[in-house]
């Protein structure tokens, strides 16, 4: 099968890649639909985070069962369905605490590679979720988005306790950062803020809710949130970015008692000061999102047209142009790209 390899930082490959097979009786194999380039791809092919050999990559993924394993219940061959970008067995107690990011038998998909034809998807019964049925063309870039950024976004959201009467932040404005608008609106905040300095981003930013833009960055940018708060901070923070810069600009943007969902992947020894912290007196919550506690809710949304996350995709290309897409994204020619078969 066809898959994207990326054999050194910045170097890019579709090539022939093995077929997946069922290894274990909680396997699953699906022939995807549609994958995409995530935001923390670019870390590797930057040459950030360690090591880059021939890796196999992504992470998003829906598509069609072609085959299960023996012990596989919640799923068969023919259901559409979308995944999380985290596997988990989803009966663990961690899992049934709601953190199936952290699964005592789990994983990342990234370990398998979902840019390709077709995946062997671990512990299928608790990362896979079925659509009602056949989706129709339209639905399925929201259906992938679900997958992780759309997950991760809400996640963000709830993380810092967005809702109604709340002021929300929104300190990113890629993907994650424009998923958690639409999350937050979703939720109800009276207010929510998105910091972004890229004028498509602030226009898609303001269409799924967004009340006002603040184009400044770090403690100019965390002043402009004090004034639009009455000198006070958002009630809610969403932290999509991961430098020090960007979470201490999520730090200084909260009031006293608020909270801050950080989902920003964090790389290059970002240091959080905690005698600044100690003084903040904010909570903060994030890490890997688990998406499959949101994905139900967010596959019936999407369903029923309520939201429309697959706007985030801004450039689709074919599976044999992933080079482009990664290129594409890098340079912030797109927000996210969404690759085809």
């Amino acid at each position: 099968m066809r898959g994207v390899v990326m054999t050194a930082p910045g170097i890019i490959e579709v090539t022939d890649r093995e077929e997946p097979a069922i290894v274990e009786p909680t396997d699953a194999v699906i022939r995807l639909a549609a994958t995409c380039v995530c935001g923390s791809d670019l870390w590797p092919y930057r040459g950030i985070g360690g090591p880059v050999d021939h890796q196999a990559m992504g992470h998003e993924y829906v598509g069609v069962v072609e085959e299960v394993g023996d012990a596989v219940r919640t799923v068969k061959p023919g259901d559409f369905v979308v995944g999380s970008f985290c596997y988990s067995d989803n009966t663990c107690e961690i899992c049934r605490s709601g953190y199936q990011s952290r699964c005592v038998h789990g994983g990342f998909i990234s370990d398998v590679g979902t840019q390709a034809e077709r995946a062997r998807i671990p512990q299928a019964d608790g990362t896979l979720v079925a659509t009602p049925g056949a989706p129709a063309p339209d639905l399925i870039p929201s259906l992938l988005a679900a997958s992780d950024v759309l997950g991760t976004g809400w996640y963000a959201a709830v993380a810092a306790e967005a809702g109604p009467g709340k002021t929300v932040a929104v300190v990113g404005d890629g993907a994650v950062g424009l998923m958690g608008v639409l999350a937050a609106a979703q939720l109800g905040a009276e207010r929510i803020i998105a910091m972004s300095r890229h004028a498509d981003r602030q226009q898609l930013a303001r269409e799924f809710g967004a009340t006002d833009i603040v184009e400044e960055r770090g403690k100019a940018g965390a002043k402009k949130i004090r004034e639009l708060t009455g000198g006070l901070g958002a009630h809610s923070v969403i932290e999509a970015v991961g430098t020090e810069e960007s979470l201490m600009q999520a730090v200084r943007s909260t009031r006293p008692g608020g909270h801050i969902g950080f989902v920003g992947l964090a790389h290059d020894g970002v240091n959080l000061p905690m005698d600044r912290m100690f003084g903040a007196q904010v909570h903060l919550t994030g890490g890997p999102a688990p998406v499959r506690r949101f994905l139900p809710e967010l596959i019936e949304k999407i369903w029923n047209r309520e939201i429309d996350p697959g706007r985030v995709f801004d450039l689709q290309l074919p599976l044999a142009e992933a080079a482009e897409a990664y290129r594409a994204m890098d340079s912030r020619q797109a927000i996210k790209a969404m690759l085809t078969f």
